[in-house]
């Protein structure tokens, strides 16, 4: 096996494939990419099991061949070298790495060994703007629960059905939600639970351009994002029913400039109790004011001048909790819909977001 390609050609597949790879796998192989020179190129693969992921890049094959190498040393390798061209060659299990005046050999494993990928059969399939599916996970992912004892809200509900795209994350205190109209036959409707280091894996491989195409069978899911593939075990369970903790009514409702109260709550959290974290939000004719006090610490507050005209009432909140949505929403203005100072707050943007979060009490 021999091939060559640019050293910058090179690490960026690598740094496509090898986030993936866990520092101490059950399996030697695990830690290891693939890498395989044939006439598409050079073609490197990572997988931990649960997840696989693919990423081809040009390069001149001189002999085709395969070979599997460390990669997190590989990495390092290629990162660590001047610009130029790397050349490759492999002699049984040791490859020899060149470029410019450096050469480092590295050990490798069979290829035979490594896992092979998926084989997917009875799927259905998407075609998902990629800008789309990168600001739902944008809106949602903060969401997701952490508590590994709720093993499907450890990831995003998401569905194709009834023309649209609909994502939610919920960790029992807060929900985030996100639907978009999607083009895709009836017969392809489907809902799937994708797992947590799925979801964020690949937003990261999300480009701003072209489409995502997803192909989703009963128990995997895969995202070909152009030269690059992820493929995923999706999370076995029936997700909550999440329509019934949405209010469907309100008694408030506000329109708040998103950055303006954003860059407010950041300022009077300061204060907040570390454990609690609490920022109450008062309000009254014309205005809002946000404060936060802490016993050992002290105490603040801000004015928001307000398109207001309801009843004066005080809810509290989680202050991280309110900051994560509006940092992902990239429109001017969000509007907020209340009952009372013991109901949840839903926050709305036009009629793609939506976050429920419940108040904190004492």
């Amino acid at each position: 096996m021999k091939f060559a390609l640019a050293r910058q050609v090179f690490l960026d597949g690598l740094n496509q494939v090898v986030n993936i790879v866990a520092s101490r796998p059950a399996i030697p192989i695990l830690s290891n990419v693939m890498l395989e020179a044939g006439e598409t190129g050079l073609k490197m693969a990572a997988t931990n099991m649960d997840m696989t992921v693919v990423s081809t890049v040009p390069a001149r094959t001189l002999q085709p061949g395969s070979i599997t190498l460390p990669a997190k040393k590989l990495q390092s390798i290629i990162r660590e070298l001047q610009d130029g061209e790397v050349q490759v060659e492999v002699n049984k299990t040791v490859a020899t790495i060149k470029c410019n005046r450096a050469q480092f050999k590295l050990h490798g494993l069979p290829p035979d060994d490594f896992p092979h990928l998926p084989v997917f059969k009875e799927t259905r399939e998407f075609k998902v703007p990629q800008a789309m599916l990168s600001n739902a996970f944008r809106c949602t992912e903060y969401a997701m629960s952490l508590d590994s004892s709720r093993n499907v809200l450890n990831g995003i509900y998401t569905s194709f059905r009834d023309g649209k795209l609909t994502l939610v994350a919920t960790d029992g205190r807060r929900l985030a939600l996100y639907e978009d109209e999607l083009e895709f036959p009836e017969s392809q409707q489907t809902d799937v639970i994708l797992p947590c280091k799925a979801v964020m894996e690949i937003h990261r491989l999300l480009g701003d351009a072209g489409d995502a195409h997803v192909t989703i069978t009963e128990t995997q899911a895969a995202f070909e994002l152009g030269d690059t593939l992820l493929v995923t075990r999706l999370t076995d369970g029936n997700y909550p029913n999440y329509r019934q903790v949405i209010p469907s009514r309100y008694n408030e409702r506000v329109s708040l400039p998103t950055e303006e109260f954003l860059e407010i709550v950041r300022r009077v959290s300061l204060l907040s109790s570390e454990k609690t974290n609490t920022v109450r939000f008062h309000f009254t004719e014309g205005k809002l004011t946000v404060l936060s006090s802490t016993t050992e610490i002290g105490e603040a507050q801000e004015e928001m001048p307000l398109d207001y005209q309801g009843r004066e009432f005080i809810i509290t909140f989680n202050a991280d909790f309110m900051i994560a949505p509006l940092k992902a929403i990239s429109e001017e203005t969000v509007t907020f819909d209340l009952i009372d100072q013991s109901s949840p707050g839903v926050m709305r943007v036009a009629d793609k977001f939506l976050y429920v979060l419940m108040p904190m009490h004492g």
